[in-house]
Formats: C-alpha cells, structure tokens, sequence
C-alpha cells in the first residue's frame, strides 16, 4: 500500500482488508472443508476400528470354537478307542460262540448218528424177537402152514437187511460188496445233486425195506434232513435236502441195503427201481 500524506490511503486499506477477509473466507472454507475430510476420515477409522474389533472378538470366538472342536475330537477318538477295543472283544466272544456253536454242532451231528444206530439195532432186536416168536408159535402148532413159513423167511430177509445197517454203524463196511452187486465198483464222478432233492424208489416188499433204505441215505455225509413223503403201493418218496453237492447216485448205491436201476435223473428228482 502507498502511504499518503496523513497515512495509508483509505482506499488502499479498504482493498487490503477485503483482500484479508477475502483470504480468511477461503481459510475458513478450506479449514472447514479440511474439518469435514477428517470429520469423515474419523468416522472411517471409527467404522475400521468397529471391524477390527468385531474381527478380534470374531477371532477370539473362533479360538474358542477351535478348542472346543479339538476338545471333542480328542474325545470322541478315546471313545473310538474304547469302541474298537469293546469290538476286538466282541468278535472274540463270536470266535468263541462259533467255535462253541461249531462243536455243538459236532455233537449233535454225533448223537444224531448214535440215535440212528440205536433206533436201527432197537428196530432189528424187534425183529428177531419177532421172528423168534413166530418160530416158538411154530414148534407149539407142530406142522406149520406156508403162509407162516413165508413170514418167517420174510422177517429174516429183514434182519438181514437191518443187521447190514446195523453192522456198517457199528464199524463194518459192507457197502463195499453191496456197491459190487449194484454195479457201481470203480466209476467216473457222477452228477451232482445239492439242496432238496425227491428220491422214487420201488417196489418195496416191506416196510423193513424202507427203513433200511431211510437210514442208508441218511447216512450221507452231507445229508441234513430226511422224510418219507409217501408210500403208496409198495413205492416211497423220499425228501432229501443236502448242505452241499453230493455224488447222490454214487453215495446210494454205497450204502443201500438192496440192488436197484436208475429209472430217471432230474436237478431236483430222482426215480430208482428195486431190482427184482
């Protein structure tokens, strides 16, 4: 500013301080402008710092989780030991109970073979008894009729036949002779038969005939379960259910006590005659 003669001139101090005013508006306007810039960095660093605090106590809940999961896991793998020691365990018991189950097994199979054995020498004392009784009726009649000397004869071909199952089960082996006589010998295997299987055999002179046949197929080694199913007019159906495959043909003509042919062969049926 240019001094007068009495001072500054009013018109130059006029303009200086507009000038000023002027310049402290802009400051003000850029403190202001500077104060709302921090005013709303503020409120960033507030929101970021509300997130870093959200993020920290986050962090910590997750820690938290994570050791209680590793609680858990360390738990539930000491409940997987102690499972897999009671399974170990348990399957040992089963060993056991099949071992047990395995000789039961055995035993039964055993007493089933002393049963037949006992039923089939039961079966042939009765005969002889009968026979014995039938000879002393005889000798007290004196002359005996043909029709008693028949019954005779008949019940000592019966004995016979029950005394040869009787004899095998006690530890003989006739069923090698009997095998001969059916022409079985030395042969190739034959078919197999496993699971039910009806066996036709006929005619039979008598019931004794039936039995004996009964119980040389149940002898078989693979035989679980035997019936007659029918008897009709000298002819018996035989139901025969195997564990296994078995060579039935063959094993039959082992042990039965009398000749036969095979009439017809099917999967689950078999037809043999008697021969005569």
């Amino acid at each position: 500013m240019r001094r007068s003669l009495f001072g500054y001139r009013p018109r130059d101090v006029g303009e200086a301080i507009a000038d000023r005013d002027a310049e402290l508006e802009a400051v003000e306007e850029r403190l202001g402008r500077a104060e709302g810039r921090i005013e709303l960095r503020d409120a960033q660093l507030e929101a970021r710092w509300a997130d870093v605090r959200r993020g920290v106590r986050r962090g910590f809940e997750l820690d938290q989780v994570i050791a209680s999961l590793a609680d858990r896991v360390v738990e539930r793998e000491r409940a997987l030991g102690e499972l897999r020691v009671e399974l170990a365990q348990a399957l040992e018991r089963s060993d056991e109970s099949v071992r047990a189950l395995s000789a039961l097994a055995d035993d039964l199979e055993a007493v089933r073979r002393q049963a037949r054995g006992q039923a089939t020498r039961i079966r042939l004392r009765a005969l002889r008894e009968a026979a014995e009784l039938t000879r002393r009726v005889g000798e007290l009649d004196g002359d005996g009729s043909e029709v008693r000397e028949g019954l005779v004869d008949s019940m000592r071909e019966a004995i016979e036949r029950v005394g040869a199952e009787a004899e095998e089960g006690e530890g003989l082996d006739p069923s090698g002779l009997i095998a001969a006589a059916n022409g079985s010998g030395e042969r190739e295997p034959g078919e197999l038969f496993d699971g039910l299987v009806e066996v036709e055999v006929g005619p039979l002179s008598d019931f004794s005939q039936l039995v004996g046949f009964e119980d040389a197929a149940g002898g078989i080694g693979s035989m679980s379960e035997i019936s007659v199913t029918r008897f009709t007019r000298g002819r018996a159906t035989l139901a025969m259910r195997f564990k296994q495959p078995v060579e039935l043909l063959h094993e039959l003509e082992q042990r039965a006590p009398f000749e036969f042919k095979v009439r017809d062969t099917r999967s689950d049926r078999v037809v043999l005659d008697v021969a005569e």
